[in-house]
């Protein structure tokens, strides 16, 4: 992940941002399904259409429909490299990492998110028990190291958030195997020692090099092992293709450029590395989905495609050019299930207009799929113009104002340990104060879950999880008025419900987000 400070930034303004409502809108709740449903047309799946309780002795149901579920990604990034925003330092005891880790669990579920990007592999390393790559430096204090007492916190992670109701997304970088920040050496099953041939050095950074097929296959490899092994929900890469220019200096790719030609190849250099890369996001794409087929797969790219695209705006980087990333044909190949564009300017910032490049993305979405951007409360923190006091909900309300799935991730997870009103407090008091359900991703499986059996046990609701349920969903009524009590992991098997309630409502959400028939259950 990388902030916009290689931006240029002049005095050329674009179109002005939309004016914004106040309130900040809600986001959209799930009746507005036609607009998650990808080109092909495709069933509609998973209203919440109620009939009667199922299996619920005792109680009596009530065929009154509550509201559609709101719908809303709200993630969050936790980077492991250089100790970003876990664990607070190398070599941290077991029982202190994994009561950190704990602890970001407990405050995303506080702040109201619903998804977690953890950072499993910065540097060609593994924040997991692999195979195939050492243990990060940034976890045990040296490449390699085992944890002791050993432990694994990638699964912990997803056992902790599905308990919870978050997704877990693990985030990859595809092709660093070093970071300046890194102080120790690389280990013996590290693919930079076992592929020295693979690997270049840039700058400060080692790299493997996309133009050689052992890389990708390698990192590919990762990937699927990952998706194989770990009941993650997404796969995510970021912005680090070909890496961002050091200088003056080219990547040092002439040997696989020169074998490439030998070999017959007609393209140019520029045109050869964007193939590469384009070939690696629909491989992964393809064998992710290969592996499970509801696992999504998001990347992050940086937030311009390139310089005057849109009209006005300006960059000190042209993507498609120096990182050889071509984003806008891999949203409109379907080759990702969601995007998050780096939007990290403030809104007034006008050669990076934050609504400019919201709206050109979500016009490169030709295939509907999901454009939820990355944007950066750590700037509303510091609050140095041109950000507003109040940047943080007003973009919000804009990603809101769009026709089209909302949800935002946030670089990065530190910036919300705080309850500033302007960043964890607007999120945690007001903009993410229900309950949301991710939005639907139903190319990826469009069948409802069953409708769970459910009965009310006092002032708890329980359930039996159903097949294929992920999350359950639980609405409570008082007064005459519905709203979202919490957002549980369907196994857990219940969930506490405060007083002068009148009805419960508890919804099944599998895998792709579709939703089931609620079962409502009278006080």
């Amino acid at each position: 992940m990388r902030l916009a400070k290689t931006i240029t930034v002049c005095g050329i303004a674009v179109a002005a941002a939309a004016c914004l409502p106040t309130p900040h809108p809600l986001p959209k709740p799930e009746g507005r399904r036609a607009e998650v449903a990808p080109v092909t047309p495709q069933p509609t799946a998973g209203a919440t259409a109620v009939q009667a309780p199922v299996e619920a002795p005792r109680q009596s149901g009530v065929a009154t429909d509550p509201p559609p579920l709101l719908r809303e990604f709200r993630a969050a990034w936790v980077a492991t490299v250089d100790n970003i925003d876990w664990p607070s330092r190398k070599g941290l005891p077991t029982d202190q990492a994994r009561a950190e880790l704990d602890a970001i669990v407990d405050r995303a579920v506080q702040v109201g998110l619903n998804a977690l990007v953890f950072q499993v592999r910065p540097a060609g390393d593994a924040f997991y028990e692999s195979s195939l790559e050492p243990w990060s430096e940034w976890l045990t204090g040296a490449q390699g190291k085992v944890p002791n007492p050993k432990w694994d916190p990638l699964a912990h992670v997803i056992e902790r958030c599905h308990e919870r109701g978050l997704q877990l997304h693990a985030w990859f970088n595809p092709y660093r195997v070093s970071h300046p920040a890194g102080k120790s050496k690389p280990a013996a099953e590290s693919f930079r020692r076992r592929e020295p041939g693979a690997c270049v050095q840039y700058g400060s950074f080692d790299w493997m090099d996309p133009g050689n097929s052992r890389a990708a296959d390698w990192s590919l490899q990762v990937i699927v092992d990952v998706v194989r092994r770990y009941d993650v929900d997404g796969v995510h890469i970021d912005d680090y293709f070909y890496p961002y220019p050091e200088g003056k200096q080219d990547f040092p790719d002439d040997d696989t450029f020169g074998r490439y030609r030998r070999a017959g190849g007609k393209l140019d250099r520029g045109d050869w590395r964007r193939q590469n890369i384009d070939r690696f996001v629909q491989r992964m794409y393809d064998e992710v989905h290969r592996t499970k087929s509801w696992v999504q797969v998001g990347i992050s790219p940086f937030g311009i495609a390139r310089p005057g695209v849109p009209k006005g705006i300006q960059a000190g980087i042209d993507q498609f050019a120096q990182l050889y990333a071509d984003v806008p044909k891999w949203l409109q190949q379907g080759w990702v299930d969601y995007l998050s564009p780096q939007l990290y300017w403030p809104i007034d910032q006008k050669p990076q207009s934050f609504a400019a490049l919201l709206s050109y993305w979500h016009a490169q979405n030709t295939r509907r799929r999901h454009v939820w951007p990355g944007i950066n409360p750590g700037r509303a923190l510091q609050q140095k113009p041109p950000t507003r006091p109040t940047e943080l909900a007003d973009q919000i309300a804009l990603i809101r104002n769009e026709k089209a799935t909302h949800g935002e991730v946030h670089f990065s997870f530190k910036a919300l340990r705080t309850d500033a009103p302007n960043v964890g407090g607007v999120l945690r008091r007001e903009l993410y104060r229900e309950p949301a359900v991710a939005p639907a991703s139903p190319w990826l499986g469009n069948e409802s879950p069953a409708a769970l059996a459910a009965q009310l046990q006092g002032d708890t609701v329980t359930w039996r999880s159903g097949r294929d349920v992920l999350f359950v969903a639980v609405q409570i009524e008082a007064g005459g008025r519905w709203r979202t009590h919490a957002v549980v992991g369907a196994n857990v098997g219940s969930a506490a419900l405060p007083a002068g309630i009148s009805r419960v409502a508890v919804t099944p959400v599998g895998r792709s987000m579709v939703t089931g028939t609620a079962t409502i259950l009278a006080k």
